[in-house]
């Protein structure tokens, strides 16, 4: 007993001997660390005074010390960046859903501006901007070398002047230049109408009215169908939404779950993690769900989409979504100006992140770019000619009214259809695949 005491107290103060010889050098290297910190701040702060007072020209000094603070934030990621008061100020009115500007959601990818999307119904939607291009120059000056905020900048301006950007595009040998109307920015959140049986949510942004817009365009579906018995299921149309407030995209994820995890995110210290899980209540009431996405849905497009793959919710058909898996808060700062910082990634309820990966489809299905018909093909398009065409063809007396009445009415949904399919063919596609899961029953 008394071995095992003496062992037990030699082992302590070994420990305490170990602990103390290693405790100097650590010391004396934070105290170097904290040192060299000083030291850069210093040499920053000699490196200001002598632009301000040995630069050729004059300088702003609230700028130059604006560009530094956001040159160290931008240095970190495409997402961490400063706001001045006009920024922040103009994010706070972005989120509420009315702006000033083109409409598209651009980011950056190794120095040239890339478009995550273009937003529905918004000037930059109607010139033809697409999820993927570059913006090389605005008004022929180039935007190499700018920062992204500085970028924005330049393409921002009063409602109804004209801008003229140069977009490179993929496919396209040549870059290109549209001209924008700039205009008031005025995002519906969620725009619902019905296909046939189905109810098509189209989300194009998470901000303050997504899921109240959602919510009650559903149900205002819903009542005029006649009920939840006479909808097939939903298609929710995230294509080219490039995301928003992380709440709503919560939110928007537990309108169709029942239980279970619905994102989590983990930042620098593991004690910061967070998880978000569903609440009880499915709005589609257990119909079946499809999600469409593609390269320009971004960030909260994401949350939702990961989250109701994952759950076996929905099936999710489209192509590879944008793959931004990260979370930046956005902090006050005194002057009213703000800091938006990267401060942790997301996860589906799988585990998985989708950072620079993306969620990919369930179904991969490419949307066809239009090419111009040429003569044979619009022949072939010509109203083909049938027995009911021909001079003193016989009547089909077998059929009664309201049987001659379906009929046309089929042929008439589809001819709707068929177009739909030549207008949006991975929306016509998705509504193929809720026939399908439809008439396989309710969910379980």
């Amino acid at each position: 007993m008394n071995k095992f005491v003496m062992a037990a107290i030699g082992g302590t103060m070994i420990g305490v001997l170990a602990t103390t010889q290693l405790a100097a050098p650590l010391l004396a290297q934070e105290s170097s660390k904290n040192t060299s910190v000083y030291e850069q701040l210093d040499l920053f702060g000699d490196i200001f005074e002598r632009i301000r007072a040995q630069y050729v020209e004059e300088v702003d000094t609230n700028e130059l010390i604006e560009a530094a603070i956001n040159g160290m934030l931008t240095s970190l990621d495409p997402h961490s960046s400063y706001m001045s008061p006009e920024d922040a100020a103009d994010m706070r009115v972005q989120t509420r859903g009315e702006f000033g500007g083109l409409g598209i959601e651009v980011t950056q990818e190794e120095g040239f501006v890339k478009v995550v999307s273009p937003i529905d119904g918004t000037p930059a939607d109607a010139a033809g901007i697409e999820a993927g291009d570059f913006i090389t120059h605005v008004d022929g000056q180039s935007l190499l070398g700018l920062t992204l905020d500085q970028a924005v900048d330049m393409m921002r301006g009063p409602v109804g002047s004209e801008i003229v950007i140069t977009v490179l595009r993929e496919g396209t040998a040549e870059p290109f230049d549209v001209s924008i109307i700039r205009d008031t920015i005025k995002l519906t959140a969620v725009r619902t109408r019905t296909e046939g049986q189905a109810v098509v949510l189209r989300v194009t942004t998470f901000n303050d009215q997504t899921y109240s817009n959602l919510e009650s365009g559903l149900a205002d579906a819903i009542k005029e169908a006649g009920g939840i018995d006479a909808i097939s299921g939903i298609v929710l149309d995230l294509r080219n939404n490039p995301g928003g407030l992380l709440t709503q995209a919560i939110r928007v994820s537990d309108a169709f779950l029942e239980k279970g995890e619905i994102v989590s995110t983990r930042g620098r210290n593991p004690e910061d993690g967070e998880r978000y899980n569903a609440t009880p209540g499915d709005l589609a009431q257990g119909k079946p769900v499809v999600v469409l996405i593609n390269g320009g849905s971004a960030s909260a497009s994401e949350i939702v989409a990961g989250a109701l793959q994952d759950h076996r919710r929905a099936v999710v058909i489209g192509t590879k979504s944008f793959g931004k898996g990260s979370v930046q808060t956005v902090m006050p700062l005194r002057g009213e100006g703000a800091m938006r910082l990267t401060t942790a990634r997301y996860y589906t309820p799988s585990g998985r992140s989708i950072q620079a990966l993306g969620v990919s489809p369930d179904i991969l299905v490419e949307q066809p770019r239009r090419q111009p018909a040429s003569p044979e093909e619009e022949e072939s398009t010509a109203p083909s000619r049938s027995e009911a065409d021909l001079r003193g063809s016989l009547n089909n007396d077998s059929l009664t009214e309201d049987q001659i009445r379906q009929i046309e009415e089929d042929r008439a949904k589809a001819e709707l259809s068929a177009k739909l399919r030549e207008d949006d063919y991975q929306l016509a596609y998705a509504l193929d695949i809720l026939k399908g899961l439809s008439a396989l029953g309710p969910a379980r």
